[in-house]
């Protein structure tokens, strides 16, 4: 009895001892505390017990706190949300941490974590961040799986993301609500376009082009979405969901003979066979679908009461007149607010930007002022270029939200213009209006600068970093250095002040990516142009060079940097092939050619050495969605279609989506300049000319071999980096350097 007392007593000593020292603990009883603890678990696994977690009083703004009790950090917020933005603040700016938003961007913690010597208070400058563009799951999400999806989740939470678009699973529901209505599962599968084009099919561009999907995509889609809006409502995010815009299959006309459905006009160069059916909202039936179609989504994925409705995206409405439009829009709401009396809709302002010379203000007018404002948000969708909201006196009164977009396609250019946004945004916090009430980031793909679009989100809050762009980039090169070093620091300036200084473009991408020409690009999205000196992009890789920088985030930077200075390179050097067959100088082509092509090997492999440029990650996520070896097939072609023809041979949309990755680059932007090479020698063989518009346009040899790239699946690419990223920059940039003296 006396031994059992003596470690009775031993133990709770010790117990009372852990106590004191452990400081505070989380109550994960508070669903708010539970989700924002169960987060830094997921992001921080080895120091996820450090950090506590507590639900303060609600307030007019979201808000976090940080301060410091005995060893613990402790981070405070009015709701989950605001307490991952905390979290992420003490990464950011104590221990110079980031996380990145892909499942393989893990960060490495300071063995020892930095005090939080002076308590903060942080609050929300604006209540809504939104995040996503419909165009994001088709060039970047279209393939992922959970584990991609939770990361993402967390990234969002812990850049402040509140409003996110969330649209996958819902041909789940339409194919429910079309065959309850009388066609057949084989008609609703074949209306369905491929997975990496749905998109365009939600947003009443295409139909059919890819299809018929798969049963097993319908399931796997409908869990996967069940799973994504728990976890973004879990930390405090409302999800935009979608409703009826009035597409539908062409058989409805067999079910419901009477109902005003008309064919739109085919979309971007497809063919009528691949054209929408448009169902009038001014009909009864149309009111009847949208109460179908919600009470459906709402039973299957529940409901914050926020959804997406784009109705003339890119198309032409029936009539311009204005008191049409007001009466379309009324009515689409009203169906709306049938279907649910809390709804508020949310509309692209894109068409606004994009159709322009079409949508004048008194047409703008009828078509936002015909439904309460309040029961509307705006996302101002592409404020980098132009802001609408400046020409359409603040959008008559109805919310809107301050949107970058900076990525068309998913190309992989270094854009961005940090000191418009900056000057931009700030402008509307002080002119743009009471119903100015959020940031958001519309990008059509995840690209190369994933630092914009945090230091957009982070505008959205009132952080002392943020009140100098001077002071907020030295903080970036510390962290995506690891360390405090002068090279990476010289190395951020010149990025911020001298390469990133224009807004992205569609069609932006190295002269690798464009089917071979002299002259004039032949592909309508072409635009190899940069606003920059190439030189400038060389002195940023060689200061990273000498730079002490280490990390995951240090070595895509330097890799990055390399794989755009050598593809800006070709550029300079297809102009000295150029002009040694203007003047037919054999020699001097053939070691151009070499050169090139040599080039092109090296972007090549400088890609592979980073999971976020690999083609074959692409496709081993796409081939994982089939349920047998043929459906993997089916969606392995659609991946691979998606990044080059995005359609049929030789279509308006070729390339667009075109990226600087590993295998991409090599067997299909190399192989195309290959051919080009050998036609030009060909002709001159011949004793010749090279006819280049024949090649360009109609070459037969060129559009079959881009359609048997995705077609016939050619080539076999890693999944895994080649690596070390510094070594193999290092003996590039060496090679290469030189160059810049002579093409000088």
């Amino acid at each position: 009895m006396r031994l059992y007392r003596y470690f009775l007593l031993a133990f709770l000593s010790l117990s009372i001892l852990a106590g004191c020292g452990s400081g505070p603990v989380s109550d994960n009883t508070d669903p708010e505390v539970a989700a924002a603890s169960a987060l830094a678990s997921r992001v921080l696994p080895a120091k996820a017990d450090r950090f506590v977690f507590e639900t303060l009083p609600s307030a007019e703004k979201d808000y976090f706190t940080l301060r410091q009790e005995g060893g613990k950090i402790v981070i405070g917020g009015n709701n989950a949300g605001a307490m991952a933005v905390g979290l992420n603040y003490y990464l950011k700016y104590y221990c110079h941490r980031e996380v990145g938003w892909f499942v393989w961007d893990t960060i490495r913690m300071p063995r020892r974590l930095p005090k939080v010597e002076t308590p903060v208070r942080i609050e929300a400058r604006v209540p809504h961040r939104f995040f996503f563009n419909y165009c994001t799951y088709g060039y970047t999400m279209p393939w992922w799986n959970w584990a991609q999806w939770e990361h993402v989740i967390d990234w969002m939470a812990l850049n402040g993301v509140n409003l996110p678009l969330a649209i996958t699973g819902q041909e789940s529901v339409w194919y429910k609500i079309w065959t309850q209505m009388g066609l057949s599962p084989e008609e609703v599968r074949a209306y369905f376009t491929g997975p990496a084009h749905l998109p365009w099919h939600r947003m009443q561009n295409i139909d059919r082009w890819g299809g018929p999907l798969p049963e097993s995509w319908l399931e796997g889609q409908e869990a996967l979405q069940k799973r994504i809006v728990a976890r973004e409502r879990e930390l405090s995010m409302r999800p935009v969901l979608p409703a009826f815009a009035g597409h539908v299959p062409r058989e409805l006309k067999r079910i419901r003979p009477d109902a005003p459905i008309t064919q739109l006009e085919a979309w971007s160069g497809y063919q009528d066979e691949y054209a929408c059916s448009f169902l009038d909202p001014m009909s009864e039936l149309y009111t009847e679908i949208q109460q179908k179609f919600l009470a459906l989504e709402t039973e299957l994925y529940g409901t914050d009461h926020i959804y997406g409705i784009d109705i003339f995206n890119e198309l032409m409405p029936p009539s311009w007149e204005p008191k049409y439009l007001g009466r379309v829009s009324r009515q689409v709401y009203e169906s709306l607010e049938k279907a649910d009396p809390e709804a508020t809709w949310l509309q692209m302002g894109w068409l606004f930007y994009n159709e322009r010379k079409y949508w004048l203000n008194d047409r703008v007018e009828a078509y936002l002022t015909s439904f309460p404002t309040e029961r509307q948000l705006m996302l101002d969708y592409y404020c980098e270029r132009q802001e609408v909201w400046q020409r359409t006196e603040k959008f008559y009164g109805v919310p809107y939200i301050w949107c970058y977009l900076g990525n068309f396609g998913g190309n992989t250019m270094l854009v961005g213009d940090l000191k418009t946004i900056e000057e931009r945004l700030e402008n509307t916090f002080v002119n743009g209006g009471d119903n100015f009430c959020g940031i958001g980031c519309t990008l059509e793909g995840f690209d190369c600068n994933p630092y914009i679009y945090t230091y957009v989100l982070e505008k959205a809050w009132d952080m002392p970093q943020h009140r100098s762009l001077a002071e907020w980039r030295e903080h970036l090169a510390i962290r995506r250095a690891g360390c405090i070093d002068a090279p990476r620091q010289e190395a951020g300036k010149l990025l911020i002040d001298s390469i990133y200084t224009a807004p992205s473009r569609p069609g932006q991408c190295p002269l690798i990516n464009i089917r071979p020409t002299f002259g004039k690009y032949r592909t309508y999205y072409a635009n190899p142009r940069i606003a920059y000196e190439n030189a400038t992009l060389f002195e940023v890789w060689r200061l990273l060079l000498t730079s002490g920088g280490r990390g995951p985030a240090f070595d895509f930077d330097l890799a990055n940097i390399a794989r755009q200075a050598m593809s800006n390179l070709f550029l300079t050097e297809f102009r000295a092939y150029e002009e040694a067959y203007s003047e037919r100088d054999r020699e001097r082509m053939a070691a151009q050619r070499e050169r090139l092509l040599g080039l092109i090997s090296d972007v090549d492999g400088m890609v592979g050495c980073c999971p976020y440029f690999l083609t074959g990650i692409w496709i081993a996520d796409a081939r994982s969605w089939g349920a047998d070896a043929a459906e993997a097939d089916y969606f392995e072609q659609n991946a691979r279609n998606l990044l080059t023809t995005w359609s049929d041979k030789d279509m308006l949309l070729n390339d667009y989506a075109s990226r600087t990755w590993n295998g991409l680059t090599k067997t299909f932007y190399g192989e195309r300049w290959r051919m080009f090479f050998d036609a030009v020698d060909a002709a001159l063989d011949a004793g010749g000319e090279f006819d280049e518009e024949a090649f360009a346009r109609y070459h037969t040899a060129v559009t079959d071999f881009e359609k048997i790239w995705w077609e016939e699946r050619v080539g076999a690419f890693p999944t895994v980096p080649t690596g070390p990223v510094r070594l193999l920059a290092s003996k590039l940039y060496d090679k290469y350097s030189p160059l810049l003296e002579t093409n000088k």
